[in-house]
């Protein structure tokens, strides 16, 4: 087993998955809100098969997809973190920055700062070459918190998947080399 990462912010612990994070965190996936630039809300079932395979991920390789808990309260609020992106995609291999936060955490920063967080995990620890990260383009939010991590628009692909003409299928890249990265100032 490979040492475990857990990056903490101001306000955030990135985190190892536990199980009592697996009922909100089905929750979150069957909210409409949370699932609205995703091809369907989920299964309990299909959740934590979510969780499963984000808990081996970390167990290979120490980083992975985190759960967040507000340092506050110590509430689940959802996950953010970094992946290996399936062989399948056509930008593979490569490394992936995503997020998916509860609705009722939206708006406070929390994925910004979570993001910032993973992406100095992915070039100060694991020295990564660069990071990409995707969305459908009319997922606006998504693209903002990209941006704000200085990262760039690349190009659009087809989502392999998903089936030809699914109105999801296509997909806008954006990536983030260790060039175009800054540190974050030490306090």
């Amino acid at each position: 087993m490979t040492d475990r990462i857990e990056p903490k912010t101001a306000r955030l612990q990135l985190r190892q998955w536990q199980d009592a994070d697996r009922e909100p965190f089905a929750q979150m996936n069957a909210d409409s809100r949370v699932m609205e630039f995703f091809p369907a809300t989920l299964t309990r079932a299909e959740s934590d098969a979510g969780i499963d395979r984000q808990i081996r991920h970390i167990e290979k390789y120490g980083w992975g997809f985190w759960a967040i808990e507000r340092l506050e309260d110590r509430k689940f609020i959802g996950f953010v973190g970094i992946k290996h992106v399936a062989d399948d995609m056509p930008f593979a291999p490569a490394v992936e920055i995503g997020w998916r936060l509860a609705a009722d955490a939206w708006g406070r920063g929390y994925a910004s700062e979570a993001a910032r967080a993973s992406l100095q995990v992915a070039f100060e620890q694991l020295g990564l070459a660069d990071v990409v990260s995707f969305t459908v383009p009319a997922n606006v939010r998504s693209r903002a918190v990209m941006e704000k991590l200085g990262m760039m628009q690349e190009q659009n692909f087809l989502h392999p998947a998903l089936p030809p003409g699914h109105p999801m299928q296509e997909h806008v890249l954006y990536r983030l080399d260790a060039r175009g990265y800054t540190m974050p100032k030490r306090a």
